[in-house]
């Protein structure tokens, strides 16, 4: 009776350590993400992004900062757009730069509590916990969820892939995808420290616009750079181009479209022009990725600037959503 008894209670041991070197369920996975969360104090990392939303794709060199609780440093790149800006939030506020320019925008706002930021850690972490229905799998080195996003242009871009390595749980890739799962943006990180350190100047505002690395020759070239018109591809139903104007100005020309209709708006286009010093405009609106660039959005008008040209949209018709959709759809060219 001993002997059963024995060989019952060490029967149960076995399968319990087994149990215990078996693989993670979604639950356990999820619980650690979150404890990694808790226990940040800060982190470094670098990334990749390519944008499949054009007719070709654009890459980005993205590096990332985060000090707890809320301090943020996010620098885009385009080398071959020589397009540069970056998302600095500290206590002041948070702050759009674009060094190129000596121009800044500060907004009060939540970012990036308030959506979905493919290239930051705990976003992805707070994406999954949000989602009950997520799908996860585990593979020999990786653990991969399908989540909803949370994203204003949500319809567009519904769906992301988050890839984390199984041994430290950093992130790996991430596919933002649309509604039939092909992805239009991707991020590949190559680098993730998560002991990193920080000094006193690194969430500053000007120390980090007069640090930026711009030369004498990228300010030249995007003064001196004509463009072509563009035209939004994103069609509004009712809403139509009705009439287009093209004006000089001191700075080159300033082209003005106007598309009437149940949701009329104007699409402002013209040549940027980099300021002789630094600058800074408070935006009552939020600061928005657009893919190629950050964007100013307000109630009634997105801002951004792209490879040396500023663009306006401005309307009391359309939503915000809408304005969005309509700024990433720029990317046809005049016929002339």
């Amino acid at each position: 009776m001993k002997k059963h008894f024995l060989l019952l209670v060490m029967g149960i041991i076995a399968v319990l350590m087994l149990a215990a070197c078996g693989e993670k369920s979604k639950t356990d996975v999820v619980e650690n993400l979150d404890k990694k969360v808790e226990e940040l104090s800060g982190y470094k990392a670098k990334a990749q992004m390519t944008l499949q939303t054009g007719s070709e794709p654009q890459i980005y060199e993205v590096e990332i900062w985060h000090k707890q609780p809320s301090f943020y440093r996010v620098n885009l790149k385009n080398a071959e757009k020589d397009q540069s800006q970056m998302i600095l939030r500290n206590n002041e506020g948070v702050f759009v730069l674009t060094p190129a320019l000596k121009k800044s925008f500060r907004f009060q706002s939540e970012w990036p509590q308030n959506s979905s930021q493919a290239y930051l850690f705990e976003s992805l972490v707070k994406d999954i916990k949000s989602d009950a229905d997520s799908i996860f799998k585990s593979t020999k080195n990786e653990y991969v969820f399908e989540t909803k996003t949370n994203y204003q242009n949500s319809q567009m871009l519904p769906l992301q892939e988050i890839t984390f390595n199984k041994k430290d749980l950093k992130p790996s890739v991430v596919k933002v995808m649309d509604t039939d799962r092909n992805p239009l943006v991707v991020v590949e990180f190559t680098d993730f420290d998560f002991g990193a350190k920080f000094d006193k100047n690194s969430f500053d505002m000007e120390k980090n616009m007069s640090f930026a690395s711009v030369d004498v020759e990228t300010s030249a070239a995007v003064d001196s750079k004509p463009f072509s018109v563009k035209y939004p591809l994103e069609e509004i139903e009712g809403t139509k181009l009705t009439e287009e104007k093209e004006m000089t100005t001191e700075n080159g020309k300033r082209v003005v479209q106007t598309y009437d209709g149940e949701k009329s708006y104007t699409f402002i286009q013209e040549k940027a022009v980099a300021a002789t010093v630094a600058t800074s405009s408070s935006v009552n609106g939020e600061p928005v990725d657009l893919g190629v660039a950050v964007g100013a959005l307000t109630e009634q008008s997105l801002t951004w600037t792209y490879d040396g040209v500023e663009y306006m949209i401005a309307s009391k018709d359309l939503s915000q959503e809408e304005m969005i959709r309509v700024a990433q759809s720029v990317q046809g060219q005049a016929i002339k």
